[in-house]
């Protein structure tokens, strides 16, 4: 069994990945190439990245960004393995056996198609310029293997994750969605609605670049407008039903309470606004302020 390990790169220098991922594939006799895709990143991070070429089996460089969706598409036209392997470029090995984990649980789940292995972050934020994102990671993202397990679509996320190469031809990421948010939640639901299971353990890759609150509040908003259209498709508006922000929108819309809260949002959204930049806020604050920007949107 052939294990392709599939990096989307974009601005950042993934040279300890590589070779920390090297190092298992040679201590562990691994059948497994590795194969990068850089997404149009600044000269100076191709520049860092660029020895890498002699290194992996394949490193393609885009000339034109393709975004997050339509670039996981296109390493099943590179890859050779039978299985997939999807890591973020900011991720940092932590468990010298990472490989060998997958490839375990494959041997003794045969039927298995797709694995999601979980993350993790710094036990405390490096400073209160990079809280919100720390808080959220902690909070909502980093969830013991049990609890991911109870809402197995719901959990997944594509920074880690291995996919059956038959699974991914057959199941696009949805190219529509270039820019940032819940295109991982659209293709766990795809899955979802072809009957095939989402298998969670625990093999985490830690996190290696949270950004700072400004940042991750402009990602969020993003993610934001993504949802909406999402919302507004008649055919994608059923698949992300369980979504917890779209739940809450639904249950204002039936009990026309739209434009109420819109108002009200109106009038705290600059104050709340400041509160999430400060970071150390509870996060039900952030959810408020998702719930008022999809309805400025979808008004």
């Amino acid at each position: 069994m052939k294990l392709s390990i599939c990096i989307p790169v974009y601005n950042f220098d993934v040279q300890e990945l590589i070779f920390d991922l090297k190092k298992e594939i040679e201590n562990n006799k691994i059948d497994a190439e590795i194969i990068l895709i850089d997404d149009a990143s600044n000269q100076s991070f191709k520049q860092i990245n660029t020895e890498l070429q002699k290194e992996i089996e394949d490193f393609i460089f885009l000339e034109k960004n393709i975004g997050r969706s339509q670039i996981r598409n296109l390493f099943t036209y590179y890859s050779k393995g039978d299985y997939l392997l999807f890591l973020d470029c900011d991720g940092k090995i932590i468990d010298k056996n990472f490989l060998k984990n997958y490839l375990e649980f494959i041997e003794k789940n045969p039927e298995t198609s797709v694995i999601y292995g979980g993350r993790k972050v710094s036990d405390e934020p490096s400073d209160e310029s990079h809280y919100l994102r720390w808080k959220f990671a902690v909070e909502r993202e980093n969830l013991p293997v049990n609890l991911r397990q109870e809402k197995p679509y719901l959990s997944f996320q594509t920074n880690n994750f291995v996919i059956k190469s038959e699974v991914l031809q057959k199941i696009h990421f949805n190219p529509e969605f270039q820019r940032y948010g819940y295109e991982d939640l659209l293709f766990a639901m795809d899955l979802k609605s072809e009957n095939i299971t989402i298998d969670h353990i625990e093999n985490p890759i830690f996190n290696n670049d949270l950004e700072e609150n400004k940042v991750y509040l402009s990602k969020v908003e993003e993610s934001v407008e993504s949802l909406a259209k999402m919302l507004k498709s008649d055919k994608l508006s059923p698949k992300i039903a369980e979504v917890k922000l779209v739940k809450a929108y639904n249950q204002l819309s039936r009990a026309s309470l739209k434009t109420l809260f819109v108002v009200s949002f109106g009038l705290r959204k600059d104050s709340i606004k400041k509160m999430l930049l400060k970071g150390n806020v509870n996060l039900r604050y952030l959810d408020l302020y998702k719930l008022g920007l999809l309805l400025e949107i979808m008004k």
